[in-house]
């Protein structure tokens, strides 16, 4: 038997920074000697000499746990090392809910904006965190062991570089001192950080002497080497120091592709170099000698670009936004419409303008040109430019660093960044700007700075590991016929999009930027297949034998010719391809081309949006072209338990005071609520457009009222109850769901809503129909009564009804003996048969005919009521009621 551990009460818990290094596991011991009650969690650390120092020596020497053995609501008070950041501290993040937490921090690190608030905080700008916390130790008199004495030592040796970085103070000097005079042992610090490298780091030491670059930023020399692996890499900073003491460098940044991430380590011995800051900018931290970041959404040379970037600007603090800036800025007044933004950017040739509130110069959004051009050609020149405008955007003052402006730039993508002094737009700073400024570099513009560029990194491993074989064989069959053909090609949308979520998902989108019907055929021609061709949307589905389909589509643009109209197609690149797509989490591009097999294309910040969970449009007038979109955002955002973006809700809610969905045509709006309620959860998306007011916006009749809510809550529950059984025939979600939305609505109602959703003349007429015989069967069941009518009764009453209109009544039914016996209906009678069949009944000498099925009829209900339980049994029976029909013309079905 499993022998369970009861979780400790942890009132005071002391923890450090994830992926911890000496100085953060250095500096927990030293604060458990100021809170000796409290328990110790270790984070875990990707150094390798840590990680075996930290398993074979301090688990028993300190009182070490993990945060699993502990409870995390007995905790009063947390004390952090190392850091402050609460994006570092992810295995204690439970406890940050605790009400009147109370928090103390230690820590040698700059400020940053993710800093938790705490009652005490120490922070000293000092070589390492455990000589803040030892020169405490000293004030109270407190005495170390020699275990203690030593292990505090490595802190303090390996973050200062055993005394040799510039970020080494008297204090660390005094610190190591009094350690030493408490028994600190130099030898096995000694023996600790200077460990022989294997052959293995050898190489790798190897790579980064061979990749080594220097550049002269302003008399600084400052070197960026790189290395690449397909596996992680312990020890990845011994070696970065090591290529500095070989080297003599004093400034290095080290990019480590290691398997689908890229590790960063920085060192600097410079004081005009400030690591920490240029790794804090990305999402990493350290201090100025020191830092170090991962990133997981990045390229190499995309990581380098930035890099290069941003120490740039921190080492050119003399360059502030005041030298860049252009000024005055021209500007629009919030109550303008957006034909006036169109006549402003034409005639000063802006791709962007700040739109000022009309009382003065404050700046209220952003409104760019490709917009206002889009909302003229949709007939809406005279709307608003608060309707469209971008609200969500940083500003800047003018005597704020070049070095800031490169981390909005970089990190959020925005093109334009308002200046502004005292609330007053004084001016903007481009991204022209920035260019023209760097253009005189000796390294090449970052990539991101410049318009188009395309963010690739490869998540070949990805793919290989999260898709069936046969997947893989078709795209990489697609991708060398590309290369035969001289062409680009790509998978695309919401297969690419669930291979980032570790989601299945087989339906197969390919792009190709060329001639996608000739491609489709010359690929079916390949695998085995055959083409249906579409040469007016230039797309064409190779269907495979084993009935895998492949959509094949021509690079294109949709552009919309008026609100809501069906899309024009013509011959555009993959950006565009992906431009006009729905939301930026499904305009992903994957090159399956062999030379650059697996590199993911994301124009539109996809995958920051997938990390932050955002459902996001491509721009604002998305929703005008395509009203239908507001339904996929809801499908989207309840299905990956996302959240619709601030700005996308704002146009969301824009469309529909434009009344447009009563410009969608029914068939549009039908296959949009098909889709979701083939969901895992429609009701969470019913429930969510009702809030938004989407069910009346698509019909009145549609509201959903608390007694549709309550049906509609029970039909997903007998919906997923039939679906566990795998019985026949199969649920049609649509006919069940709808049945709900229009419970309480009469049947000449209803058909307006069935014309409404430009339901077929047949699904109209079998709808009206069902709900008849729902309505009919109601009646019946308020008759029946558990333990005195038989089943045989049940059988007949609900056997001529569709299953979906059965499942109706079960979940409408506040009886639950009526509930457990309909589930018993479709459980068990509804398959059942009789033994006896047409050819047993001639074999008796009874003529085909309409007497046939009445015997059949009447041996099932004897069946279901245990009278015939064999085959003999049920043809005497069947003998029995022959030769009373024979006698009893009256007794026929005709009469």
């Amino acid at each position: 038997m499993k022998k369970t551990t009861e979780k400790i009460n942890a009132r005071t818990v002391i923890t450090a920074h994830a992926n911890a290094d000496f100085d953060a596991l250095a500096a927990m011991v030293a604060a458990s000697k100021l809170y000796p009650e409290a328990v110790l969690i270790f984070p875990g650390s990707q150094e390798t000499n840590l990680r075996n120092f930290f398993i074979e020596s301090t688990t028993y020497l300190f009182n070490f746990k993990a945060f699993k053995d502990i409870e995390p609501d007995s905790v009063e008070l947390l004390v952090v090392v190392d850091t402050r950041q609460k994006s570092r501290i992810p295995h204690v993040r439970p406890v940050l809910d605790n009400p009147d937490l109370r928090v103390h921090l230690y820590d040698h690190h700059p400020d940053s904006d993710e800093d938790l608030p705490a009652e005490k905080v120490v922070v000293r700008t000092w070589g390492s965190t455990t000589t803040i916390l030892v020169h405490e130790i000293m004030e109270r008199g407190l005495a170390l062991n020699q275990e203690e004495a030593t292990l505090l030592g490595i802190g303090i040796y390996e973050d200062t570089g055993s005394f040799g970085f510039n970020t080494t103070t008297p204090e660390d000097f005094t610190a190591a001192g009094f350690l030493k005079s408490q028994g600190m042992d130099i030898e096995v610090i000694t023996d600790l950080l200077s460990h022989e490298l294997s052959a293995e780091q050898v190489t790798y030491l190897g790579e980064l002497f061979k990749n080594a670059k220097t550049y002269d930023i302003h008399g600084v020399d400052v070197v960026i080497t790189e290395m690449s692996t397909d596996k992680f890499v312990p020890d990845f900073a011994l070696l970065i120091h090591k290529f500095m003491d070989m080297e003599k460098i004093k400034v290095v940044f080290a990019l480590g592709r290691m398997a689908d991430r890229i590790h960063v380590v920085a060192r600097s011995k410079n004081p005009d170099v400030n690591v920490g800051r240029i790794c804090a900018s990305m999402g990493g931290g350290g201090h100025e000698a020191a830092a170090s970041v991962t990133v997981k959404d990045r390229t190499l040379a995309e990581v380098r670009d930035d890099l290069f970037a941003l120490f740039y600007s921190q080492i050119n603090p003399q360059i502030v936004v005041d030298n860049l800036m252009s000024r005055p800025p021209v500007v629009i007044e919030d109550d303008k419409c957006m034909s006036d933004a169109v006549e402003l950017m034409t005639r000063y040739g802006l791709k962007d303008v700040p739109v000022v509130a009309k009382d003065g110069m404050r700046c209220v959004g952003i409104i760019s040109h490709v917009t206002a051009d889009k909302a003229i050609s949709h007939h809406l020149g005279d709307v608003p430019l608060s309707e469209y405008m971008t609200r969500k955007f940083e500003t800047v003052e003018s005597k704020t660093d070049l070095y800031r402006v490169m981390e909005i730039v970089l990190s959020n993508r925005q093109r334009m960044l308002p200046v502004e002094d005292d609330g007053e737009l004084v001016g903007v700073i481009t991204r022209t700007d920035l260019v023209n400024m760097l253009i005189e570099e000796p390294a090449r513009i970052p990539d991101s700075l410049m318009p188009d560029s395309r963010r690739e990194r490869n998540i070949a491993s990805q793919v290989k590991n999260r898709l069936p074989q046969r997947m893989i064989d078709l795209l990489k069959e697609a991708g060398e016929l590309a290369d035969q053909l001289g062409c680009e090609a790509y998978a695309v949308g919401g297969f690419v999009r669930d291979i980032l979520l570790g989601r299945p998902n087989l339906d197969l989108d390919l792009v190709v930027e060329g001639d996608g019907i000739g491609f489709a055929k010359k690929f079916a021609a390949r695998v085995g297949g055959r083409v249906k061709a579409h040469s007016k949307f230039k797309t064409a589905v190779v269907i495979l034998d084993d009935d895998q389909r492949v959509d094949v589509a021509t690079a294109r643009l949709e552009y919309y010719e008026y609100p809501a109209a069906l899309p024009t197609v013509e011959l555009s690149s993959i950006k565009m391809d992906l431009y006009r797509r729905d939301f930026t989490v499904n305009a992903l591009a994957l090159r399956i081309n062999p030379g650059r097999y697996g590199q993911l294309v994301d124009f539109f910040g996809a995958e920051r949006d997938i990390r932050n969970k955002t459902i996001r449009v491509l721009h604002s007038l998305s929703f005008v072209e395509d009203p239908t979109r507001i339904l996929r955002a809801i499908r989207f955002e309840r299905r990956f338990d996302f959240q619709i973006g601030g700005q996308t809700m704002r146009l969301i809610k824009n469309a529909l005071s434009l009344k447009l969905f009563s410009k969608l045509s029914g068939t549009r709006v039908m296959h949009e609520l098909q889709l979701i309620m083939n969901e895992e959860d429609p009701l969470s998306c019913m429930l969510r457009m009702q809030e938004l007011g989407i069910m009346e916006a698509i019909h009145p009749l549609l509201k959903l009222t608390q007694e549709r809510i309550q049906i509609l809550t029970e039909l997903v529950k007998v919906h997923n109850w039939y679906k566990l059984l795998y019985l026949e025939p199969k649920i049609v979600p649509w006919k069940l769901y709808i049945l709900g939305m229009t419970a309480g609505v009469k049947r000449d109602q209803t058909t307006q809503v069935t014309k409404r959703l430009h339901f077929t003349p047949k699904e109209e007429r079998e709808f009206l129909q069902l709900r008849d015989m729902i309505g009919e069967a109601l009646m019946k069941l308020m008759g029946w009564k558990e333990g005195k009518s038989k089943l045989s009764r049940l059988y007949s009453i609900l056997h001529p009804i569709p299953v979906e209109g059965i499942l109706f009544l079960m979940a409408r039914s506040r009886k639950e003996y009526i509930r457990r016996n309909i589930s018993q209906y479709l459980a068990r009678l509804r398959s059942m048969a009789v033994d006896v069949n047409g050819k047993d009944l001639m074999d008796m000498g009874i003529k085909p005919g309409p007497v046939f099925g009445q015997i059949l009829d009447k041996l099932m209900v004897a069946k279901i009521d245990g009278r015939v339980e064999t085959r003999e049994d049920q043809l005497k029976l069947a003998k029995k009621l022959n030769k009373e029909f024979s006698e009893d013309p009256a007794d026929t079905p005709e009469a």
